[in-house]
């Protein structure tokens, strides 16, 4: 396996902590000056759960400060940041079923000022796998192991939800993104993913299915190329399929792909994946549209690397533990923020010399 790492690795700042982290958003910014992150905690010896934003200070090196936080009522199982009329706000599901969504004071982004929730057992039977906000807009979607898919409007006062989808436990959800306001993409056991179209309701309107024994632990769709999903998941697999087209995805990595020009930089579970819209491909000149954009992905044996359909991965980041999550700065790309295992967070910010923004048509 051929791993590239630059000559000039990016600065890293880590920043102990008494807690597990179980996910880290960078959260929407108010003015050109704030700079906060939403982080998902979980202490093992008080068994209790809390959402707090932290400032992320732009001295060299930076500092990581506290701000606020919240009180969950079971452990966070997925937790996502968004902004509405340019009032930032966290939405956070739960083990115990539940969804939270917390709004930030409109004058202090630092500031949580506000709750609004739906209890456990409504939405979903069990925990909640996964949930995502649709840009711009308020609402959220939620999946779960039950078969259950739910979208979930966000009101000033109050959350109201209709339901998607109920496989009746015959098939599990890990995974969804939105692709469009109509739109939206989810995964699950057997590296399967499914396209919904809410103008067409009653079921999956294309689905895919590598028919291999693994799961998809995370899911991302470019907004420029919504029909293509890329995945992660098990055995350090990573691949993209065209849900228009679903007979073949294209693999990017992955242990036994048989494909030699899919270099695994990781052979462990690949926590989280997004498309990273700072990297830039080797041979941008001549690419093709059809070509898989770049990724990040992190990983259970503590990779963080940008991998790219034709070429080497670039490792960022090998810890001697888990990556469990991580978040790419939308204002400021070459930064990147992530959990690690061993009670951790790290602040990236990759050098200019390792690429230059993506022209807005990619981005």
């Amino acid at each position: 396996m051929a791993i590239t790492s630059h000559p000039q690795p990016p600065q890293i700042q880590r920043f102990p902590q008494s807690k597990y982290i179980d996910a880290v958003r960078w959260l929407p910014p108010v003015t050109a000056l704030d700079r906060f992150a939403a982080i998902a905690f979980f202490d093992s010896d008080s068994d209790t759960s809390s959402v707090e934003i932290y400032s992320i200070g732009s001295n060299n090196p930076p500092n990581l400060a506290p701000q606020s936080s919240w009180v969950s009522p079971s452990r966070v199982s997925s937790l996502k940041a968004s902004q509405s009329q340019h009032r930032p706000f966290v939405a956070a599901a739960t083990f115990s079923s539940s969804l939270h969504v917390l709004f930030s004071d409109p004058m202090d982004a630092s500031s949580l000022e506000s709750e609004i929730s739906i209890p456990g057992k409504v939405l979903h039977e069990g925990p909640i796998s996964c949930i995502d906000l649709m840009d711009g807009e308020l609402e959220c979607l939620t999946v779960g192991e039950d078969g259950k898919i739910n979208v979930v409007s966000i009101g000033v006062s109050n959350l109201n939800h209709r339901r998607v989808f109920d496989s009746s436990g015959l098939v599990s959800y890990t995974a969804t993104k939105w692709a469009s306001p109509a739109e939206f993409a989810t995964a699950g056991y057997g590296f399967s993913l499914q396209w919904w179209d809410q103008r067409k309701p009653g079921g999956a309107v294309s689905q895919a299915q590598r028919r291999t024994s693994g799961i998809v632990h995370s899911i991302d769709i470019h907004p420029s190329r919504k029909h293509t999903c890329l995945a992660g998941g098990s055995l350090g697999t990573v691949f993209a399929w065209d849900l228009r087209w679903p007979q073949q995805p294209i693999i990017l990595s992955g242990v036994g792909t048989g494909d030699a020009g899919a270099h695994s930089p990781s052979e462990s579970e690949v926590w989280e994946v997004q498309y990273d819209r700072y990297a830039t491909s080797v041979n941008m000149g001549n690419s093709s549209s059809s070509k898989i954009l770049p990724a990040m992905i992190c990983s259970e044996d503590g990779i963080l690397a940008v991998i790219e359909q034709g070429e080497e991965p670039l490792e960022l980041v090998a810890e001697p533990c888990a990556i469990n999550s991580f978040d790419i700065d939308r204002q400021n790309p070459s930064d990147v923020i992530c959990s690690l295992e061993w009670e951790s967070i790290a602040v990236l910010s990759r050098n200019q010399e390792m690429g230059f923004p993506l022209p807005d048509t990619w981005c």
